[in-house]
């Protein structure tokens, strides 16, 4: 029998609730008492919390409840848990509350010295979230309760481009979640195709009694992305874009959300990229003002001519709202 075989084997002895000797451990697993020592001290050292009285009725036992404390893990693994657990608060994860008695779980199952090193390591890690953030919990809890029933939801939906909102009624596939925002990937009975739908945007949500069915092996990330980033049969017709700068406006640049999605080549001075003219001209503009004289556009010419038109669009935008406000005489 292996290693973790013999110690999952003392774990469940240990966990009948009566007291029992290293001898008896030994006897029943026929291995050698002085391989029980090590692997109780290897358990306790996970973990687990084993109580061990000396003397004539000495013997091993478990702390109360312990069958209610979640699988062993190591410090390292614990900590790795906590961590994703407070990206996943600060996301604004729909199921806080299980969450967070998953978390005490793994602090109340840990021996002293895990718990300070526990304690040390998520003090030394936060996460900033925007604020005024309003809770999604309840549709999103609604929406995955649609996606692992397979049952569809009306909701009552915003887009950014109508000014009245629509009821819909939609099977939910897949929950993402994407620069700081939710999505629900569902089929919409109203458009009869699958789109995306900012959660944010869904006003209210009921459920139905219609059930459906998820098509097979379908992935509701590689959806999203590829409604995100067109693909682009022609390869001839890209056009390069040579941008240079500081260098961290370029690593920035080569992380963006979607011009990293065009990344062809990088140097020290500049970084080069390949779209499609019509996203080159209609995007990018907008994309690189926010970098300011921290990068310089060296290919293509055109870009360069407008982005200088979109900045005196907005010069122009600017000036006729101050005159209107009678900001200047």
């Amino acid at each position: 029998m292996s290693k973790i075989d013999n110690m999952m084997q003392i774990l469940w002895m240990l966990n009948s609730g009566r007291k029992i000797t290293a001898k008896q451990i030994s006897e029943k697993l026929e291995i050698n008492i002085r391989t029980v020592y090590r692997y109780i001290d290897a358990l306790s050292a996970s973990g687990v919390p084993i109580i061990s009285d000396t003397g004539h009725n000495g013997g091993y036992t478990l702390l109360n409840n312990f069958i209610k404390s979640p699988l062993l893990f190591d410090v390292d693994e614990k900590t790795a848990l906590l961590h994703a657990a407070v990206f996943a608060k600060e996301a604004g994860y729909f199921l806080g509350e299980s969450l967070n008695r998953a978390t005490s779980k793994l602090i109340s199952y840990s021996n002293q010295e895990q718990e300070r090193m526990i304690k040390q390591n998520l003090e030394g890690l936060e996460v900033i979230s925007p604020i005024g953030k309003s809770s999604m919990d309840p549709i999103l809890k609604k929406l995955e309760q649609g996606i692992v029933n397979e049952s569809s939801v009306e909701i009552e939906y915003h887009t950014s481009r109508e000014e009245q909102s629509k009821r819909r009624i939609v099977d939910p596939y897949g929950i993402i979640y994407w620069n700081n925002n939710w999505y629900v990937i569902a089929f919409c009975h109203l458009r009869n195709e699958i789109r995306s739908f900012r959660v944010g945007r869904i006003i209210s949500i009921i459920q139905t009694n219609i059930n459906f069915n998820r098509p097979q092996f379908f992935s509701a990330s590689e959806f999203f992305m590829k409604n995100l980033i067109s693909e682009v049969e022609d390869k001839q017709a890209l056009m390069h874009l040579i941008v240079g700068g500081k260098t961290s406006a370029l690593d920035d640049l080569c992380q963006h959300w979607f011009l990293g999605h065009h990344f062809k080549e990088r140097t020290s001075k500049k970084v080069i990229f390949l779209l499609e003219e019509e996203a080159l001209h209609a995007y990018v503009p907008f994309l690189l003002l926010p970098y300011g004289k921290s990068i310089e556009v060296i290919e293509p010419i055109s870009l360069k001519q407008k982005i200088i038109e979109v900045l005196y669009e907005l010069i122009n935008y600017y000036q006729v709202e101050t005159f209107t406000d009678g900001g200047c005489q």
